[in-house]
This record gives structure tokens, C-alpha cells and sequence, in this order.
């Protein structure tokens, strides 16, 4: 039987400097409230915290949200843990925000759906996904664009920002996987 992490299609970075790394080729400014959905034991909410103005970790999991509380008990105090589904959480009414998350697999459809959906959309996101979803979020002639890219690219640049191996997490994914980026269209004074 797999283990309740398998079946959550939840995949945990291993490195805190892989995780900077990866924030390095976002646009995330030390001005930028971030969420992080999924915070896990809290690899990517530490490493956002030393580059952003304030983080929003959000966990589901109790347990896992407890162990995430405990990690970052001593870190900077620009972090706030919220423990719920992030499906069923409020985005920010207002103000500018932006996401970065390793979100479960099985799940990044809707949370891009929320996100683009949002009556305030985040300015950007970041999300680490599976290869064969981000290509379908792609505004290219390369590869088939599903339904839900071609509502995304309405409003968003998108591409594929980093290539990552299955030996970056913990367990390891069966499947390749990709950091994606959507940044709003910036939109002319004429519109």
C-alpha cells in the first residue's frame, strides 16, 4: 500500500539551497507579500521569508502543519502559518501578492483555476508542477494548450522556468517535473 504522502501526490523539496535557487529565477522582490501553498515542513517558506516582505504558509495537513511551526519557530518574524485547504481559503481582497508553492500534483488544476479566477489575482505565481500540465498552460505551437491555458494566457505570460529531477525531493516523483511561472500581462493605459 503507499504511503499517505504517495496518495496525496505530494512531493517535498529536499534542499533549502535548492529552494533559494529556485526563488531566484522568480520575480519575488523583498517588497512582496508571497503565499505558499502546501508549506510542507517549510524548505520553500524559509527560504521566501529571506527574500520577501512577508509569507503566508499555508499547510492542511495538522501534523504536518505542527512540524512546520516547530521548523520556523526561529526564523524571521515576517511569516505567518495559516493550517486549512487553501481551496477553501479567501485570497487577499486587495493589495498586491504573489504565490510560490509546491502545491500536490493532483491538485494544481484547481489551485490554478482559483488563482486565475481570483477576483485580486496574484501578480504572479510560481508553482512547481508536472511537465506534461505545465506544457498544456504554454501559449505554443510546440505543444497542445488545454483549456485552462488558454484561459491563463489570457491574462499571463507563462513558461517554464526550471527543469527539476526526482532526486530534488522527497519521495521522489515518477513523473518529470518543472518550475512554472505566470506574470500578469501588464496592461497598456489605453485598456
Amino acid at each position: 500500500m503507499p504511503s499517505r504522502k504517495y496518495q496525496l501526490s505530494q512531493h517535498f523539496l529536499r534542499s533549502p539551497s535548492l529552494a533559494l535557487k529556485l526563488i531566484g529565477h522568480s520575480n519575488i522582490k523583498k517588497r512582496d507579500v508571497v503565499i505558499d501553498i502546501g508549506a510542507g515542513s517549510g524548505v520553500i517558506t524559509s527560504a521566501l521569508s529571506k527574500r520577501a516582505k512577508a509569507v503566508i504558509a499555508i499547510e492542511k495537513d495538522h501534523a504536518t502543519a505542527e512540524k512546520l511551526r516547530r521548523n520556523l519557530e526561529n526564523s524571521r518574524g515576517n511569516i505567518k502559518i495559516v493550517e486549512g485547504d487553501f481551496l477553501d481559503l479567501e485570497l487577499p481582497k486587495t493589495g498586491s501578492y504573489k504565490i510560490f508553492a509546491n502545491p500536490p500534483f493532483h491538485l494544481s488544476s484547481k489551485i490554478v483555476h482559483k488563482l486565475i479566477e481570483a477576483e485580486n489575482p496574484p501578480e504572479s505565481f510560481y508553482l512547481i508542477l508536472q511537465k506534461q500540465f505545465a506544457l498544456k498552460l504554454l501559449n505554443t505551437d510546440r505543444h497542445y494548450t488545454s483549456q485552462l491555458g488558454k484561459e491563463l494566457i489570457q491574462s499571463y505570460e507563462t513558461k517554464i522556468k526550471y527543469p527539476l529531477k526526482p532526486t530534488d525531493f522527497t519521495p521522489p516523483p515518477a513523473v518529470p517535473t518543472v518550475l512554472f511561472e505566470a506574470k500578469k500581462i501588464p496592461r497598456s493605459l489605453s485598456d
